[in-house]
């Protein structure tokens, strides 16, 4: 139940407004100055504060002031009979979340004490969302509760306290950059500099400046010195995207600052220092660069010292809920729009499921960023989606994992239990959900769970 804190100098005042809304079903709390409320506020929860502008020694505006400095996010309505547009401006200015003037209808204060308690009630979430997934399901802004991720954390708190250097591969928008800024940002050196470079954002004289720097005259336009990513990132981090882009000529000058840790700045001759930990990316196969000749062998094996390998998101379903919860509370914080979007309807949320992600954690943010701005009401349906993301969900069959020679019986069986798990998996394990996410009745869902899963069909 939410809770109220009226506040006004008038004795009686705030009894008689916690009587109204105690019937619309708050809890109210009552304070007679604004230093009674500040005393309230520090050893209480509260929804929203109710507080009259005038008042003696501690006028609501100062109130305001000092509610907004406990919590920027909590509710305060504004009451006065002395109301004025310059004190309307004043208190929306210092963050007041809307102003009523005295007297005013009951009715009228129930629907604003409503709408504020309903914004809250969403911030709150918000927060126990990014609390929960803070510390459960994510590490840094990475986040996942799959098998495959709960590795990959593992693996990031065991390497991000040494000087080591990583190599992480995984396709593209798998979340490569996350990864390395969680490493830095779990290691010792974490007040340090992280500075990153996109190898393949460069051609090859310009990526060897960006990297190493140049001596004045070094170069066409080179009017002075300057200092390249791998002196900025110095006793830092410095992450190398892309890595399998790098010429072979950068390959080599690349090995050398891993052999000895020191480098020349192009058109210069004296070695500076390279206190620096790398970490790099790429959604290539190294492996097979190098057996192509494509990567220096050496090189591979001086990057492959902590290996970090991402999975991408349509081999861990059972994070898509979670990803789409949170991106939906992220974009739904910047909407500008008197409806708040709160979730995402079940038709839709299936369609997610049965797409291939070929664009990983980074497309599916996107979907999301596009629907919620396009979204007319609370929920995101079908129509708020991508034409193509629609055309193509369910359209991708992947058949690497099946055998050559497997019966067309043995595959469709493959296949429905594959369903079933992923269907339980999105409704939680309950059945009734499950069976509509599906399209089939409950009983049916029941008598494939006793042929295939024997230990579920007792659950529900």
């Amino acid at each position: 139940m939410e809770t109220v804190l009226i506040v006004d100098d008038e004795k009686n005042y705030p009894l008689i407004l916690a009587a109204v809304l105690e019937e619309e079903g708050f809890e109210t709390m009552t304070a007679n100055s604004g230093q009674e409320a500040i005393e309230i506020l520090s050893n209480s929860d509260v929804d929203l504060v109710l507080t009259d502008m005038k008042m003696p020694s501690m006028d609501g505006i100062e109130l305001l002031e000092n509610v907004k400095a406990k919590d920027p996010e909590l509710p305060v309505i504004m009451m006065t009979a002395y109301g004025t547009v310059e004190k309307a401006v004043e208190a929306m200015q210092k963050g007041a979340y809307n102003y009523i003037m005295k007297p005013f209808e009951n009715d009228s204060l129930v629907i604003y004490v409503k709408k504020a308690v309903a914004v809250y009630q969403m911030v709150k979430e918000n927060r126990q969302l990014r609390s929960a997934v803070k510390s459960q399901y994510s590490f840094g802004n990475i986040i996942g509760k799959s098998k495959a991720m709960t590795d990959v954390f593992e693996t990031i708190r065991k390497i991000a306290p040494t000087n080591a250097t990583v190599l992480i591969e995984g396709e593209s928008g798998t979340g490569k950059e996350l990864v390395a800024k969680a490493i830095h940002f779990n290691s010792p050196r974490r007040n340090k500099p992280f500075v990153a470079v996109n190898c393949s954002a460069f051609a090859e004289t310009l990526l060897e400046s960006e990297l190493f720097g140049h001596e004045k005259g070094a170069f066409t336009g080179a009017a002075a010195m300057k200092k390249g990513r791998f002196e900025l990132a110095d006793t830092g981090t410095l992450f190398l995207d892309e890595i399998g882009e790098l010429s072979q000529n950068l390959q080599v000058k690349l090995l050398r600052v891993l052999q000895e840790k020191t480098f020349e700045r192009v058109g210069g001759v004296k070695s500076v220092a390279a206190d620096i930990r790398i970490i790099a990316a790429t959604n290539r196969k190294l492996k097979d660069e190098v057996e192509q000749g494509r990567f220096r062998e050496d090189l591979f094996y001086r990057l492959n010292v902590l290996p970090v390998v991402l999975p991408p998101l349509r081999e861990r379903n059972e994070d898509i809920r979670l990803l789409v919860n949170h991106f939906v509370k992220k974009y739904a914080g910047e909407r500008k729009s008197d409806i708040p979007v709160t979730g995402i309807e079940q038709a839709a949320e299936r369609i997610f499921y049965e797409y291939g992600w070929p664009g990983n954690v980074r497309e599916l943010e996107n979907v999301i960023e596009r629907a919620v701005i396009l979204c007319p009401d609370e929920l995101i349906r079908v129509c708020d989606l991508p034409r193509n993301f629609k055309d193509n969900a369910g359209n991708t069959l992947h058949l690497d994992g099946i055998p050559a020679d497997a019966s067309l019986y043995d595959t469709l069986t493959t296949v429905e239990k594959k369903m079933i798990e992923r269907a339980m998996k999105m409704a939680d394990n309950v059945q009734t959900h499950a069976a509509q996410i599906l399209g089939i009745g409950k009983s049916g869902l029941s008598q494939k769970l006793k042929k295939y899963y024997p230990e579920l069909s007792s659950k529900n």
